[in-house]
């Protein structure tokens, strides 16, 4: 098993940045692609971002348009989304994905994911 746990969420004005959090433990953290979706309310989960294993692969939503950088730490057990120039329709739920697969990702079926972590912004 592995656990994911989310932080950094909160409230911000549009124009904003934030830095979510995702801390991992149990499994080998290193053996795991990994990413980040989000759901709005009243919308679909959709994929934002996904390192691979070594962070030597990396893909983007087209609506992140360089707003957004994704990266992790393997010896910390971490990852990490730094979010810039934030606009309310970035509010959503922000959720860690874990997966032994850069597509499983990518694809939105890991293996395991956090509880979230909530961002809103306001105009």
């Amino acid at each position: 098993q592995m656990q994911l746990v989310e932080s950094g969420g909160g409230s911000v004005q549009a124009g904003g940045s934030l830095t979510l959090s995702c801390a991992a433990s149990g499994r080998t953290f290193s053996n795991y692609a990994m990413g980040w979706f989000r759901q709005a309310p009243g919308k679909a989960r959709e994929f934002v971002a996904a390192i691979s294993w070594d962070g030597g692969r990396i893909l983007y939503a087209d609506f992140v348009k360089g707003r957004f950088t994704i990266s992790r730490d393997n010896a910390e057990k971490m990852m990490y989304l730094q979010m810039n120039t934030l606009g309310p329709f970035d509010t959503a739920d922000y959720y860690c994905y874990a997966a032994s697969s850069f597509t499983g990702v990518v694809s939105g079926t890991p293996e395991y994911w956090g509880l979230g972590t909530q961002v809103t912004v306001s105009s």
